[in-house]
């Protein structure tokens, strides 16, 4: 059985799509296609079942799934074992952080560790942390670097490299700006304007103001905390953002709550090798 079949059958099953798969492999779609047709005809059955746009597992590609994701994150345990056996630090380093982080903090972290290891391939994704964490269950990446989950999975291992100081801020203009201190009370009679309901961010407010007994009011929710402060700016709502998203069009709305912070850092499956490209660039991270 072709690992290249195989890694094309377990992508094309998680994005439910032959041409994100495409995409995110480096290939045309008939490429993917050939080889999922490739892998039915070894296996005699169908794996997936085309409905139009719409693409789902046959019962004979879930009992597969699970195999295969095993199949593949054994090999890429094993190669990177007898290539951490050398000592050089070679190779693909397959990596996966969200755009807030990839924006904000990793610029100089991937110049120094370029300049330092050019023999290393680095392949970058972009995704919300929650979704990198399942990601690195599922074996997608070596290791993320993500919003930290307040309540760690038992399989994943969780490094803090940054603590973001999170600020209430509005607009100039907004009407929260005029006071010199709120209270949680008082940002409730305004419309927020946060990440999506059940991120690692979400949860940290909504538990705040939960403890407090007191009810958000949400007016708007995404997970691009750019997003957020352009809308803030406008005069649309306050928000919660980290401090390296500060600048002259939102103001810090002082408040008689502890700030709120959350971790930034490091995240790979315990029961994986990690190669030594990974060992080294989490070491330039805390430089």
């Amino acid at each position: 059985m072709d690992t290249q079949q195989l890694q094309a059958f377990v992508t094309v099953a998680r994005l439910g799509s032959f041409s994100q798969a495409a995409e995110q492999l480096y290939l045309t779609q008939p490429a993917i296609s050939k080889r999922i047709d490739k892998l039915e005809q070894q296996l005699t059955t169908r794996l997936f079942d085309r409905i139009g746009r719409h693409i789902n597992l046959t019962d004979a590609g879930l009992v597969l799934l699970p195999r295969a994701q095993h199949i593949l994150a054994t090999l890429d345990d094993t190669a990177r074992e007898l290539n951490n056996l050398s000592g050089k630090v070679t190779g693909q380093l397959r990596i996966a952080t969200s755009h807030h982080i990839g924006l904000h903090r990793l610029p100089p972290h991937l110049r120094a560790f370029q300049q330092h290891f050019p023999q290393v391939k680095l392949d970058i994704q972009f995704a919300e942390s929650e979704k990198i964490h399942q990601g690195l269950l599922e074996g997608l990446w070596e290791i993320g670097i993500v919003t930290l989950n307040p309540r760690p999975h038992p399989k994943l291992q969780q490094q803090k490299i940054w603590q973001d100081a999170m600020h209430f801020v509005c607009a100039p203009h907004h009407p929260l700006a005029q006071s010199d201190t709120m209270s949680l009370a008082s940002l409730s009679d305004y419309p927020a304007l946060l990440s999506k309901p059940g991120t690692f961010t979400r949860e940290l407010l909504t538990q705040r103001f939960d403890d407090a007994h007191i009810e958000l009011q949400v007016a708007t929710s995404t997970n691009n905390l750019d997003t957020l402060r352009m809308l803030v700016s406008t005069g649309m709502g306050w928000s919660l953002l980290p401090h390296t998203l500060l600048d002259q069009d939102i103001l810090s709305i002082a408040t008689n709550t502890p700030t709120i912070e959350r971790n930034l850092g490091c995240v790979w499956h315990h029961q994986r090798s990690l190669s030594n490209a990974a060992q080294h660039f989490m070491t330039h991270l805390q430089t």
